[in-house]
């Protein structure tokens, strides 16, 4: 069967994640800087195989001192750890749904992680290019990364939970 190779589309795919704060509200961020792949012997994707890179240092979080914080030694140590990496190891559909298992490595450290994926079907852009779209959702514990700065509040609980929310919205592209 024919290999077909799939490259991310920056333009109309993000990559946000979700972390509580002081417990009570939840901040969103995003990584702007991100490139990926997939490799897939079929149109329904089943055991693709997916590589994913982000820059550390591209974090936004619509705040500037939150950002620097997060780029610094505290959190990513962006500087020491330029990158966030995403090697598949399975791709498996179980009737529409699909499940995208494979090893993330955040700060030198990798663990493997389970993800929900919404395949969203392909189609044809204006200019003749063939597109894939997926939804990805999932939850990762940050101090499992070597991401364990936080600070005890007065009341209670700490300032940021240990519970990181991930959810992309990605377009691929058909290579030809």
């Amino acid at each position: 069967m024919a290999t077909t190779n799939w490259s991310l589309d920056p333009t109309h795919s993000e990559l946000q994640f979700k972390v509580k704060h002081l417990m009570i509200t939840t901040v969103t961020g995003s990584f702007t800087a991100l490139t990926a792949s997939l490799t897939s012997e079929s149109d329904d994707f089943e055991n693709a195989k997916v590589k994913f890179e982000a820059e550390t240092g591209s974090i936004n979080t619509t705040n500037t001192d939150r950002d620097n914080h997060l780029k610094s030694a505290d959190f990513f140590n962006a500087d020491q750890f330029p990158k966030i990496t995403f090697e598949s190891t399975s791709f498996a559909k179980e009737d529409d749904e699909y499940t995208l298992t494979g090893n993330l490595t955040i700060k030198g450290v990798t663990n493997p992680v389970k993800l929900n994926v919404e395949f969203g079907g392909i189609a044809t852009d204006p200019w003749g290019n063939t597109k894939a779209g997926f939804t990805i959702s999932g939850k990762i514990k940050r101090t499992d990364f070597g991401l364990t700065w936080n600070a005890a509040l007065e009341t209670g609980g700490v300032m940021v939970s240990e519970e990181v929310r991930i959810l992309g919205e990605l377009q691929f592209v058909k290579q030809a």
